[in-house]
């Protein structure tokens, strides 16, 4: 049947044209809208590479306070709208900090083993990342690093997870990146290019280290760039990097989704959600760590009294629906994106089926 999803950028529905901009409205016209949607569907489990809490819990917030319980909760909550497995994500703290959540995590999965179905590894954004204001996001500026000046952190981290850090996002520009990847590949942990300024020498180095992704590529970037000879560009360009995409709105406009994902092509485009705790929730203050952050009326997040964004509150089933409808995708092939995709990514097997209703701009699991 048709089903037109409401989406919305800064309160103006998006299902016709989307009004974006930083200050000035840039009406965008929309084609391709009101395609069929499956009222139900079957496929192989979603799979989220980055998810920084989720349904409440912030899992940048006090690990003291994380009980079976309380993640098994947030499990059940994503579980219904189709994710099978997910990577939490610890983005940039203190060294110590980052080292505790990963014990915290250890203990989570040996007081319940059956968390690690569903949280089997971590995915670690920071605190090698740039500190420029732009590429480093909502990432808090006092904890940014190089890997030179910290070089003991992630074989610390690597060791207290004891093989579950699937996943390591850093600037390929700081010094001791390069050899950093390369250790990190030798471990057989992948690692993304991501929050970084890095010209196209760098990230060309990053790769022949090993780099093999571009997280949420066109986010965590300046706000003005050079028309043509930019980090986005060369992400884009380079068949080796796949590139994960936030889709729902906020961080990409709907025509620069369509326009990445036909330049990646969808053989190496993957669909995430970079969610905080409020997804699956709804607008409010929430936490991201030490930080306060407001969601509106629209679920864009970001940073008390800042315009930036600061995560999302996107769950991977509408982030599915808004690709589809707003790209060349089928819905085959933006399930894919988010199931398939990943998983094959990490070096996975194919995610276990299932079967979901699909109504009011949700998925809900019914098998």
């Amino acid at each position: 049947m048709p089903l037109a999803i409401q989406y919305f950028v800064d309160g103006v529905d998006i299902v016709d044209k989307v009004a974006m901009g930083h200050g000035k409205d840039q009406v965008f016209e929309m084609t391709d809208q009101h395609k069929e949607i499956p009222q139900k569907y079957t496929g192989p489990g979603l799979v989220d590479l980055q998810v920084n809490g989720y349904g409440g819990l912030d899992f940048n917030g006090d690990p003291t306070s994380w009980t079976p319980e309380v993640w098994r909760a947030q499990r059940d909550r994503m579980m219904q709208r189709g994710v099978v497995a997910a990577l939490p994500t610890f983005i940039t703290d203190a060294p110590e900090a980052l080292a505790n959540k990963v014990r915290a995590y250890k203990a989570l999965l040996a007081e319940d083993p059956d968390l690690a179905d569903f949280f089997p590894a971590l995915h670690i954004e920071g605190p090698f990342i740039s500190p420029e204001d732009g590429p480093r996001g909502a990432h808090p500026l006092a904890h940014c690093r190089t890997p030179e000046d910290a070089p003991d952190l992630m074989p610390q981290l690597l060791d207290l997870a004891e093989g579950r850090i699937a996943l390591v996002t850093l600037a390929p520009e700081l010094p001791g990146a390069v050899r950093l990847i390369e250790s990190l590949c030798a471990a057989g942990v992948r690692v993304a290019l991501g929050h970084t300024g890095a010209n196209t020498e760098a990230i060309e180095a990053a790769v022949a280290a090993g780099a093999s992704l571009s997280t949420h590529l066109g986010n965590g970037s300046h706000q003005v760039l050079p028309r043509h000879d930019n980090y986005i560009q060369t992400q884009l360009a380079l068949d080796a990097l796949h590139a994960s995409f936030i889709a729902d709105g906020h961080h990409l406009p709907p025509h620069a989704l369509k326009n990445f994902l036909r330049a990646k092509t969808p053989a190496r485009s993957i669909l995430t959600t970079d969610a905080m705790a409020a997804a699956d929730l709804g607008p409010g203050e929430y936490t991201l760590g030490a930080a306060t952050v407001t969601v509106s009326e629209s679920l864009r997040v970001s940073l008390a009294g800042h315009p930036g964004l600061a995560g999302s509150a996107l769950t991977l089933d509408r982030g599915i629906l808004f690709a589809y409808e707003h790209t060349d995708l089928d819905f085959d092939t933006a399930w894919a994106l988010a199931s398939t995709h990943p998983a094959r990514f990490l070096g996975w097997d194919t995610p276990p089926p299932v079967t979901v209703r699909i109504q009011d701009g949700h998925f809900t699991r019914i098998a």
